[in-house]
């Protein structure tokens, strides 16, 4: 199979974003499966380069058409010199981490790359440096043109997608409402079949309030809207259940039993999502035209400059990323394939059905 090129934003440069992305480019797998392509500056990397005390060989270029395929692959999108200051969040670190996202994405836009992984950023400094956006998920919903997106993380055979993203809780239950949850659970089914390669996958749905609203004791947004999008989507057969309580779902192993879970508020879905594979989970953006991923954790600046940081992660993230685009790509193929055997056009929103009928 061709190697794919993947690009990689480098995140806040005071963090360790870069010092994971070159541990993770150190595996002997690594460029073997892609050619990574990181967006930033050679004097930024050189800096981190030290820190990690190993010898990384890299191609530095302007433009991400004309990298080396058997190489680690520097765009440099600035030339000027920059000041890190490690362990602590800037409006500098944010400005470049900024410049990084914006040519990675742009690229990914135009078929530069064929897939994105993000290193983290501090949604500190990239306020400072007057990023409009609450985080990369919502930055890249709306530069790729989609205007929804689901938050997966995933970790093997545990997936957990969230109804509502970076929200403060005051607000979460005055956001979700039935045609939030069931766009999501769309977004979330079609993922499964195109990224994942499940046929029909199983979805979990939890409730928003402890004990699932305890028959309306505890709050009725469970019988007000998360129930009936249950129902109707199953009407469409979609195999997904619940509202289930969080706390008892997780706790009794229930988990296992789906493909994925859709939980409705940020912490629902990543307290048990972390505890369960803290150090190997991917944040995957699904419902994107493009695919992105990033590790799960943040900037980490206590860890910043120590050579202490784990880069297991952003390593998974980077071969989730190569895995979908794979995926991805086998997918749309099948779907031509049984559009040409059949000898007819249709839209994309009948690929599904397509495939279906196809397999009959």
């Amino acid at each position: 199979m061709e190697k794919l090129k993947i690009g990689i934003s480098i995140g806040d440069i005071n963090g360790i974003g870069l010092e994971v992305i070159l541990k993770a480019l150190l595996h002997e797998k690594a460029t073997d499966l892609c050619t990574p392509v990181i967006y930033g500056s050679s004097k930024v990397v050189s800096y981190h380069k030290n820190i990690i005390e190993d010898e990384v060989d890299f191609n530095s270029t302007r433009t991400a058409d004309k990298v080396y395929f058997d190489k680690i692959n520097i765009v440099n999108c600035w030339q000027e010199n920059v000041n890190i200051t490690l362990g602590k969040p800037t409006e500098l670190s944010g400005k470049y981490a900024y410049k990084s996202l914006e040519a990675a994405t742009h690229d990914l836009k135009h078929g530069m790359i064929d897939a994105l992984v993000t290193a983290p950023i501090s949604k500190e400094a990239m306020h400072m440096a007057n990023f409009p956006f609450p985080g990369h998920t919502e930055y890249l919903t709306k530069e790729l043109g989609q205007g929804r997106s689901l938050m997966f993380m995933v970790n093997d055979g545990l997936r957990i997608g969230l109804a509502t993203n970076h929200l403060p809780l005051r607000e979460v239950a005055g956001a979700l409402n039935k045609e939030l949850i069931m766009e999501k659970l769309q977004l979330m089914n079609n993922s499964l079949k195109m990224d994942f390669g499940l046929e029909r996958p199983s979805i979990a749905v939890l409730g928003l309030n402890p004990h699932a609203g305890d028959g309306g004791v505890l709050g009725d947004e469970e019988e007000s809207f998360i129930r009936p999008a249950v129902v109707e989507l199953k009407k469409k057969g979609m195999l997904v259940m619940g509202p289930f309580p969080a706390d008892g779902f997780f706790g009794s192993g229930q988990f296992r039993k789906f493909d994925a879970i859709l939980a409705m508020y940020h912490d629902q879905g990543l307290v048990p999502f972390k505890a369960l594979s803290f150090g190997n989970g991917v944040n995957f953006t699904a419902g994107l035209p493009h695919v992105r991923t990033s590790p799960d954790h943040g900037t980490a600046f206590d860890l910043a400059g120590k050579n202490e940081a784990d880069p297991s992660s952003f390593r998974q993230a980077l071969f989730l990323a190569i895995d979908i685009a794979n995926n991805r790509k086998q997918y749309h193929e099948m779907y031509a394939n049984a559009i040409q055997k059949r000898g007819e056009m249709a839209d994309v929103d009948g690929e599904d059905e397509i495939l279906r009928e196809d397999e009959n």
